[in-house]
């Protein structure tokens, strides 16, 4: 554990597609088992996918990777479609110490905006959380492309 204080780390990504659509693919497992993980994404093997999509539901995403089973856990804290999108994120169990991912959609002509912030990332993986999110920003604009 890092004991440099937490961090914020915002991400933007443009869409062709409409703020519906994008906030679509954060709640529907199907499409999140196709930008979120799995082997279109990394390589790792989805064992679960299990969203309850409402304000106080819990989201788990369970794959093997490196021979190791992860399971990315939350809770739902604000559902606004399509503008705004809050949920905890930790990795294996629950608890206080979960960071706060908040997602808001803003209309731009035809598509939209996404703005990520993940409030509570440890300074120590600031560079990767950013790294990550940009690189599955860009795997839900490569799928929602390909939906068209």
């Amino acid at each position: 554990m890092s004991t440099a204080p937490p961090v914020t780390v915002t991400v933007k990504r443009r869409f062709a597609a409409p703020p519906e659509r994008v906030f679509d693919a954060w709640l529907d497992p199907k499409l999140v088992a196709e930008w979120m993980f799995g082997p279109n994404v990394r390589d790792e093997e989805i064992l679960r996918i299990a969203i309850d999509p409402r304000v106080g539901g819990l989201f788990s995403f369970l794959v093997r990777r490196g021979g190791q089973e992860i399971d990315h856990v939350g809770e739902y804290l604000e559902i606004d479609r399509p503008r705004r999108l809050v949920f905890t994120w930790a990795v294996g169990a629950r608890g206080p110490d979960d960071t706060h991912v908040i997602l808001d959609f803003a209309a731009a002509g035809a598509g939209c905006e996404l703005t990520l912030r993940h409030e509570r990332v440890w300074a120590d993986y600031e560079s990767r959380t950013a790294q990550g999110w940009t690189a599955m920003l860009e795997a839900v604009a490569r799928l929602l492309a390909s939906r068209v």
